[in-house]
């Protein structure tokens, strides 16, 4: 395990998840739909082999929409996670938003600090865990998950397809 902080901390890549761990089917929450990105769960384990927490940040509107419950988000983070563990690997938390300002189910109807690209899902991983911001990182598919890594202090990788492991290796 490698870890160049002497304060204790630990650095983490914060992955975004639609667009980037697994292809943007719209509104995922099925799990036999689940479709990894190329080399996604190997960078997954690259990022636990080299001591890093690998945490999901991701937007999941379709709760806000009334197109799926809470229980599905974690019940395909659960599956997720279940075949990480076929190569080794692991997500070290799942953390989601399921608002949206213009939610059809009215208590999940605000304008909340957990919604790239505001980074309180950032925030909230760093209250729950002691994590290295300096030497962190955001990864995304969209400009939005940047932005919330920046807003958090965290330098961010734009995933534009591709292997995601080595777009990993080209920041780690």
């Amino acid at each position: 395990m490698e870890n160049n902080n002497a304060k204790g901390k630990i650095p983490a890549v914060f992955f975004d998840r639609d667009g980037t761990l697994n292809v943007d089917t719209g509104y995922l929450h099925e799990i036999d739909k689940l479709q990894w990105m190329p080399e996604a769960r190997e960078a997954v384990k690259y990022v636990n082999d080299k001591g890093y927490l690998a945490i999901v940040i991701t937007n999941q509107s379709g709760v806000a929409r009334g197109m799926f419950g809470e229980d599905a988000v974690k019940a395909l983070h659960a599956h997720m996670n279940e075949e990480l563990g076929s190569i080794g690997a692991h997500i070290d938390a799942f953390y989601y938003c399921p608002h949206h300002p213009e939610a059809a189910v009215p208590e999940y109807r605000q304008d909340c600090s957990c919604r790239k690209p505001k980074s309180g899902l950032i925030e909230q991983a760093c209250r729950d865990f002691s994590i290295d911001l300096e030497h962190s990182l955001m990864v995304g598919d969209s400009p939005r998950d940047v932005e919330c890594g920046a807003g958090a202090g965290v330098r961010g990788a734009l995933y534009e397809g591709g292997s995601l492991l080595a777009l990993l290796k080209q920041f780690l």
